[in-house]
């Protein structure tokens, strides 16, 4: 497999490899790329063998009745290593993507550079290489998933330190990041999709880490089968692009499409949509998200490293990736806009009612990914990305937060052995006192994500609304202008559910009670570092890619600071063709004059205004809904999960309950299953396999019985038979 393929590589042949494609792709010369992905799998393997020998011993010390061998710190011996190895492996590949990086600024670079191992699968006229693909969209996906995944990985040190699984733990993390980084850096839908089925390998293995909770290891299934949904549609694109094209090689695929593929065709329409379904089962959309909230099953840091940095990421990069069969599309991109837009508001209605501050965060990453595919589906390939990218940022610190409130209510409780939801709301209140530190960073995220200035969130998803406004001027002009009126309305929700969290959280009297309260306490620096870095990546991640519009207005009193619309340029040679695409189609329908560049329509809104307008009123509308949420919660008589109960009534138990979407599917799909299963077990098995066993039985013993009648023991019986037969065969031969 690519996994093993990788790690037998021998370096040299690498950089050898890397230099033969340097000349051709503006001379960028990729360093060691193969190790960026090596380095997780390497740690996998490390604490994987950590496990086993931790389970082992476990095992023999139970067996014999003695206790384990533990370090200094009370803990396993083979918990030591974990520690050191887990984080390690991330900080080198991120220290590698870093030095690649700059490598590929420093040139002018126009086409990917395709690094070839070996060759993966060869029959006939299908050819797959094992290969990665670099350039400025799989570079930036890296610096993500690697930089944020390290993080994360250093979060965990102080989070799992005491749990039994924690070598166990961090091989499954390090596998989680290989096989993203395979996913991202793939030169073809096939290697693509090695990545794809692994992530949901362990996403399994993550969400039901804690596999003797039924609940929890149900909660893994769910996310496993949920995704094979749609991973079949992935898969029926792939067979569709390949009977067409006769490869599946990104660079030849999209290089050829506008020539072989028709501009809104049967063909192109059905493999953005079979696409849109698994991305749709990967990025959790409407109607394969049900697997995400549940995903809450796992360790915080896993919901962060799902969350942000990795699996759930996967769908919004693919259709970036294949942005020039979407842009051949108008179908197909309004479907995945549609798709996006009708997500966003959904979960953030969800949201409104939850209890639980992980669900609140899940539903809340659902709606955020809608957004992404809002972007991705008007064309806004760069704002969908730069979304992607600052998300990572201010969900990652929401998460890490929130497992730092659990890590604390948590210790609270198990110290005056109260049986309260650690993870609910209600049971919190005032720990702002007791976690000025985290209650600041989650702060900073929460303005991130309501999509106020001057935080990331503002810059990226009010590019995203913009361009789904500007599309109104286009074709589906109508859809555009419903998605962009629903894309506001999720944004002032964002802000409402993401305040009434915060309110309900840090603000207001204490709930714990009063002898839990003298057990709460700030975070230990391995969780808390992490939070500060990714709070100022929340501030100022989004600084790199300021509209011409907004940088030249009110944020012109900042101009020494580095802005610009660098990302967009960036990602410019990776998108450029299916921007030509759009272009052309907007001329050819009359919307373009064709003197004008594709973004020369964006230069008007709905209802007039132009961008700075509608960027100054979307931070002051976001503002004050977050201003009227503090005023309105905090005035809210809030009582312990314990006596207040679920909503009885009303919109609100509605809202609570999800909308009843899981008990819908459970009605129309999974008990239909089930009932079918268990007739089928009975038909089959008990009437058909146990009744062919039974008759084969049957027969053997009746065979049985009739050559018995044969064995008597007596010689003159064995001699009569014998010239009997005699008799017929000379009888046979001569007749």
């Amino acid at each position: 497999m690519l996994s093993m393929g990788i790690f037998s590589l021998p370096l040299a042949q690498e950089a050898a490899e890397a230099a033969a494609h340097a000349e051709a792709a503006g001379h960028f010369e990729p360093f060691l790329p193969g190790l960026i992905v090596l380095l997780p799998l390497l740690g996998f393997l490390v604490n994987g063998v950590l496990a086993l020998v931790h389970g082992r011993r476990s095992a023999d010390a139970v067996r014999r009745g003695e206790e384990l061998d533990l370090d200094t710190g009370g803990r396993p011996s083979t918990h030591t290593l974990p520690t050191w190895v887990g984080p390690g492996v991330l900080l080198g590949s991120f220290l590698l993507v870093v030095a690649n990086f700059l490598r590929m600024r420093g040139v002018e670079l126009h086409e990917a550079v395709v690094v070839n191992y070996w060759t993966w699968m060869d029959t006939g006229a299908f050819r797959v290489e094992a290969a990665l693909q670099l350039d400025q969209l799989s570079m930036i996906m890296m610096l993500v998933v690697t930089g944020v995944g390290f993080l994360i990985h250093v979060f965990s040190v102080g989070y799992m330190k005491d749990d039994p699984g924690y070598p166990r733990y961090f091989a499954y993390l390090n596998l989680f990041v290989f096989f993203m980084l395979v996913l991202v850096t793939g030169a073809s839908f096939p290697v693509m999709f090695v990545g794809w089925e692994g992530v949901g390998l362990c996403s399994y293995l993550l969400i039901g880490f804690w596999f003797g909770d039924r609940e929890k290891s149900d909660a893994g299934k769910k996310a496993f089968i949920v995704n094979r949904i749609g991973d079949f549609g992935f898969l029926i694109a792939l067979f569709l692009i390949f009977v067409q094209m006769g490869t599946l090689d990104f660079v030849e695929v999209m290089g050829r499409a506008p020539d072989e593929l028709v501009y809104g065709g049967a063909l192109v329409t059905a493999v953005t949509l079979f696409l849109l379904l698994g991305a749709a089962g990967k990025s959790a959309q409407i109607p394969l998200y049900v697997w995400l909230p549940d995903a809450m099953a796992g360790p915080t840091p896993v919901s962060a490293l799902i969350h942000a940095a990795t699996m759930v990421t996967a769908g919004v990069y693919m259709v970036a990736r294949s942005s020039v069969l979407f842009a051949l599309s108008p179908v197909g991109s309004v479907t995945v806009a549609g798709i996006g837009v009708a997500t966003a508001l959904f979960a953030a209605t969800i949201a409104l009612a939850q209890y639980d501050i992980k669900k609140v965060l899940a539903y809340s990453t659902v709606s955020q990914l809608g957004y992404m595919f809002l972007g991705v589906g008007v064309g806004a390939y760069a704002a969908g990305v730069f979304h992607l990218m600052t998300h990572a940022f201010f969900k990652a610190l929401l998460f890490l937060g929130s497992g730092a409130v659990i890590h604390s209510m948590h210790h609270a409780l198990h110290h005056t052995h109260s049986h309260d939801d650690p993870q609910d709301m209600r049971n919190m209140g005032g720990l702002k006192k007791f976690m000025p530190l985290t209650a600041f960073t989650m702060w900073v995220a929460t303005l991130a994500i309501a999509g106020i200035w001057p935080f990331a969130g503002f810059f990226s998803k009010d590019e995203i609304i913009w361009y789904a406004g500007a599309a109104a001027t286009g074709p589906f002009a109508s859809f555009y202008t419903v998605f962009w009126v629903l894309a506001l309305a999720a944004a002032m929700l964002t802000a409402f559910y993401m305040t009434r969290m915060m309110v309900m959280t840090f603000h207001g009297s204490n709930r714990t009670g009063d002898e839990e309260a003298k057990h709460l306490h700030e975070a230990p620096l391995t969780m808390t570092v992490p939070l500060s870095v990714l709070a100022f990546l929340s501030v100022f991640g989004g600084w790199i890619n300021v509209p011409e519009a907004i940088r030249n207005s009110f944020l012109g009193g900042f101009g020494a600071l580095p802005m610009s619309e660098w990302l967009h340029d960036w990602l410019d040679p990776v998108t450029h063709t299916a921007t030509a695409i759009r272009e052309e189609a907007l001329v050819a329908g009359g919307f373009l004059d064709g003197e004008h560049h594709y973004h020369g329509y964006l230069e008007h809104a709905p209802f007039g205004g132009g961008e700075l307008t509608w960027a100054l009123a979307s931070t002051l509308a976001a503002l004050v809904v977050v201003l009227v949420a503090v005023s309105v919660v905090r005035r809210w008589q809030i009582e312990p999960a314990a006596k207040a109960g679920e909503p009885q009534s009303g919109l609100k138990k509605v809202l609570y309950n999800k909308w009843y979407v899981d008990e819908l599917y459970d009605l129309i799909i999974v008990r239909p299953v089930l009932r079918t299963s268990r007739f089928l077990w009975r038909i089959v098995d008990s009437v058909i396999i146990d009744g062919l066993v039974n008759l084969s039985g049957g027969l053997a013993k009746f065979a049985g019985f009739v050559v018995s009648l044969f064995q008597t023991g007596s010689v003159n019986t064995y001699a009569f038979i014998l010239t009997v037969g005699v008799l017929l065969i000379l009888w046979t031969v001569g007749f």
